[in-house]
């Protein structure tokens, strides 16, 4: 509509399939982590950069649709030396667990690893995005679990169906390790995090399980919201 009245417009974009089926008349695709669009928190010669490349769209003349990749990847998904958490995980399992009666006991062991961290960054920052799901810590698993024995447990957050609060679940672990894992400096980048998280850790693995299980549950609102919205396209497969 803004186009039609003579309006040039142009979007920059996150997800590029996404931007080819919806096909604005000018995109700029920018190969960057979620809720990051123009790249470096504080960056402000990067931001720039990403705006600049944005704007120039709008002095093409070609299309009706224009879509380009900005080149570069943002400074932080480039790694910067070896990094570890400062803490150490109890061992992984070679393979995935089987029963709600396995996964309980030895997440919680993991978690447990890794709250001092957690609790140190919270002091550190002042805030905190665990907390999503309205839940206690301790009640997290309890609750997940029951869904991977094939049950749809009654949410106990008063709005919240209990497909939504599995998901809110779900964002409270990774919350819980991605803040704990930056307690200390030096910081990971993007790209160490994730792959530490989705490869090195039982939660990946918990929150696998409970997308392979929502993917072939009967009950609708567990299907979409745990086989699309828990694990990230490139990380469902178990390294």
């Amino acid at each position: 509509m803004i186009e039609s009245r003579g309006v040039a417009t142009v979007i920059i974009g996150l997800v590029r399939p996404h931007m080819e089926r919806t096909q604005p008349p000018r995109g700029l695709w920018v190969p960057f982590p979620l809720g990051r669009p123009l790249g470096e928190p504080a960056d402000a010669g990067f931001q720039r950069r990403v705006l600049q490349a944005a704007l120039d769209l709008l002095e093409r003349r070609d299309g009706p649709v224009i879509l380009e990749d900005f080149p570069d990847d943002s400074p932080s998904m480039a790694d910067r030396g070896a990094w570890r958490p400062e803490f150490v995980l109890p061992p992984r399992p070679a393979t995935l667990l089987e029963t709600a009666d396995e996964w309980i006991p030895a997440l919680e062991a993991e978690m447990q690893s890794l709250i001092p961290a957690w609790e140190g960054a919270k002091r550190n920052s002042g805030r905190t995005m665990v907390g999503n799901s309205r839940l206690a810590q301790p009640d997290w698993l309890p609750y997940a679990a029951e869904f991977l024995r094939g049950n749809v447990p009654d949410s106990t957050v008063e709005g919240m169906s209990s497909a939504v609060l599995l998901r809110y679940v779900a964002d409270d672990i990774k919350a819980l390790y991605y803040e704990a894992a930056q307690a200390v400096a030096p910081y990971p980048t993007s790209r160490q995090m994730e792959n530490w998280f989705w490869y090195e850790t039982l939660a990946s693995d918990f929150l696998r399980a409970l997308r392979a299980t929502a993917i072939e549950s009967e009950h609708k609102g567990f299907n979409v919201a745990c086989s699309r919205f828990v694990v990230p396209l490139p990380f469902v497969e178990r390294r």
